[in-house]
C-alpha cells in the first residue's frame, strides 16, 4: 500500500478512538496505525488491554509511545517551579498532556511516512485545537482527519456503527470521557456541563479506596 493511504491513529482504547479506526478503513479505505502516548496515565496491564481491542478493530499497527519521562523533564517540573493552576485552582493536566502527545503522534508520522494522521477529540473542547497546531506545524504535508467533530455524533450512533461491524464491547462510561495522566485525572460528561448534578460514583475511573485521611510527605531537591 503506498504511504499516502496510511494514517496514524492516536488511539486510546476509548468509543471515539475505537469508532476512528472502522470509519477510517471502511469508509475511508485507509490503513490504520494505532499509536498510544503514554504520559503516565496507563498501567501495563491497561497498556495490554488498549493494543488487545485496537488489534480487535483490525488495525495494520499499534504502538505504544514511552513519553512520560519527557512529559515530566520538559513540562511538569516547571509547572511545578511556577506553582501553575488554571484560575489559581487545578493543575494544567489535560492541557499540558496533550501537547507533549501531539508532538510525538508527529514524529511518529515522520517515521512511518503516512499521508495522514486522526484524532478523536470532538469540536466542543480545546484539544482539537492543540493536536491540529501542532501537526500543522510539525507534519504540515500530513492530511488531519478529525471524524468524531466532522460528523458530530451522539455516542449512541457511534455504538450502533461499530455494532454494524460486529463489535461488541463493553461501553459503560462510553457516555463520559476521562483522560488520566501522571499530572491529573479530568472527567467530561453530562453532569460538568451544568453546576448542579454532581458526577456519579460510575463514572470515575476507580472506586475511592482510602476511608481515613493519610499524611503525605513532601520533600523538594532544587525547587523539585
Amino acid at each position: 500500500m503506498s504511504q499516502k493511504k496510511k494514517v496514524v491513529l492516536a488511539f486510546s482504547g476509548g468509543l471515539d478512538t475505537s469508532y476512528c479506526v472502522k470509519y477510517l478503513e471502511h469508509d475511508l479505505g485507509l490503513e490504520v496505525h494505532a499509536v498510544l502516548v503514554n504520559t503516565g496515565g496507563f498501567n501495563p496491564d491497561e497498556l495490554t488491554a488498549v493494543e488487545t481491542k485496537a488489534r480487535s478493530l483490525g488495525v495494520a499497527s499499534f504502538r505504544v509511545l514511552d513519553r512520560v519521562q519527557t512529559y515530566y523533564d520538559k513540562v511538569i517540573r516547571y509547572l511545578v517551579f511556577g506553582n501553575v493552576l488554571k484560575n489559581n485552582t487545578y493543575p494544567l493536566s489535560v492541557s499540558a498532556e496533550r501537547t507533549v502527545q501531539a508532538v510525538a503522534i508527529a514524529e511518529y508520522v515522520q517515521e512511518t511516512g503516512a499521508g495522514f494522521v486522526a484524532h478523536g477529540s470532538t469540536g466542543a473542547g480545546n484539544d482539537q485545537v492543540r493536536f491540529d497546531l501542532v501537526f500543522a506545524s510539525l507534519i504540515p504535508d500530513a492530511g488531519i482527519i478529525t471524524p468524531i467533530r466532522d460528523q458530530q455524533l451522539s455516542r449512541e450512533e457511534e455504538m450502533a456503527y461499530l455494532k454494524s461491524f460486529g463489535v461488541e464491547a463493553s461501553w459503560e462510561k462510553a457516555k463520559y470521557s476521562v483522560n488520566k495522566g501522571l499530572w491529573g485525572t479530568s472527567i467530561g460528561g453530562a453532569e460538568t456541563l451544568t453546576s448542579h448534578l454532581p458526577l456519579p460514583e460510575t463514572a470515575w475511573p476507580s472506586a475511592l479506596q482510602a476511608k481515613n485521611p493519610q499524611k503525605l510527605s513532601l520533600q523538594f531537591n532544587r525547587g523539585e
